[in-house]
């Protein structure tokens, strides 16, 4: 009995945790009452976006633990001279890497260095995570591997690279302009000599770096993805089987539980109808809005299966991951970063991510319309 109400207090301490992941299993759970439980029920699950975010969580963290973005990070930070070009540095070391390591990844290897840079210099420093998240969130969206959604749309709407791309290239250059112009807003001020660049053991990398090739060859549909997931796993047991251990379940298990719902939700048929015409011609701006109060991935996984209309819908969750900090809970990660600091001013740094996010959300919103 006592083993039981530990085990209940560590699935209830999980899921307060991670809201988000509560709510899904929540949501997933009323839906049963409505739809009972069947066979039907393991063909909601998408087999191929759980399999290649679980190859590319574990390729990623080998990467990280092999040094390979510290390495990155600081041959670029050699070449400052100002406090201009040092935050163009780490927006933009933040903003291209997010193409294929996600979004959150970036922040979560960035972030604590800019804390680390500018730590005599609050106002600048929280300036600049604000545009970093920006940065991780708008960069991420150019590519399949960018970010959760994309990979799940990538795949649901059966998409080529080469169409994906041409979706988002556009807005994706946009993007990287008003980030240039908003450094424009800072004052270029000497800074102290950067740190070294640390090495990087090309034997720890040259492993993680392959299996990241082979997770790339699974997302163009080169390889079969349930043979690459079987290639990074034994291979991350053998390299470093801790590594395993560092993948967020909780993601998967959040997807799942928004596979199960979205079934369900499609297997009422007055229900099914009802969103499907409601959502019809409305892609866009559904997936904007949907995303400020239920963060982007959930809102494309819940609208996808109501439209055919991707392109709008792909541009709606993408850039509605800008606006409200759960809007893209990787800018829940930057947030946590910087408020854990003692000089941090939380009050502060809101005020200043929910201005320049609606800025950049707003200006977005009306190109993607115009598109």
């Amino acid at each position: 009995m006592e083993a039981e109400k530990c085990i209940g207090k560590r699935v209830l301490d999980w899921l307060r945790r991670d809201p988000v992941l509560a709510a899904s299993c929540a949501a997933a759970l009323l839906s049963t009452l409505f739809v009972p439980p069947s066979r039907a029920y393991l063909s909601y699950l998408d087999l191929r976006v759980l399999c290649l975010l679980s190859s590319l969580m574990v390729t990623v963290a080998g990467l990280k633990k092999a040094g390979a973005f510290a390495f990155l990070m600081g041959r670029i930070l050699k070449v400052v001279h100002n406090t201009r070009t040092l935050s163009a540095a780490l927006i933009g070391v933040c903003f291209f890497t997010s193409m294929l390591v996600t979004n959150d990844v970036a922040l979560i290897t960035f972030v604590p260095l800019t804390i680390l840079m500018l730590a005599q210099r609050q106002r600048l420093m929280a300036f600049v995570i604000v545009l970093q998240t920006v940065a991780a969130n708008l960069g991420s969206m150019l590519t399949p591997l960018g970010n959760p959604q994309n990979l799940y749309l990538y795949g649901r709407f059966n998409l080529s690279a080469g169409r994906f791309l041409s979706i988002m290239a556009l807005p994706t250059a946009i993007s990287l302009l008003l980030l240039c112009l908003a450094l424009l807003w800072i004052r270029p001020e000497a800074v102290v000599a950067p740190v070294e660049a640390m090495p990087a053991c090309p034997k720890a990398v040259l492993p993680w770096a392959g299996l990241f090739c082979v997770c790339l060859l699974a997302v163009l549909h080169v390889l079969p993805y349930g043979l690459a997931l079987a290639v990074v796993v034994l291979a991350a047991a053998v390299l470093d089987r801790p590594i395993l251990r560092s993948v967020d379940y909780s993601l998967l298990l959040t997807f799942a539980f928004f596979f199960l719902l979205i079934g369900n939700i499609k297997s009422i048929p007055a229900v099914s109808q009802g969103l499907s015409t409601l959502l019809n011609g409305r892609e866009l701006t559904a997936g904007i809005l949907l995303s400020q109060v239920i963060s982007n991935v959930p809102a494309a996984m819940l609208l996808a299966g109501f439209t055919e209309n991707y392109e709008p819908l792909l541009l709606g969750v993408n850039i509605g991951g800008l606006g409200t900090l759960i809007a893209s809970m990787a800018s829940v990660i930057s947030y946590k970063l910087y408020a854990a600091q003692e000089s941090a001013r939380p009050g502060r740094y809101l005020a200043l991510f929910t201005g320049i996010n609606l800025l950049f959300l707003g200006v977005l919103w009306a190109a993607a319309a115009l598109l």
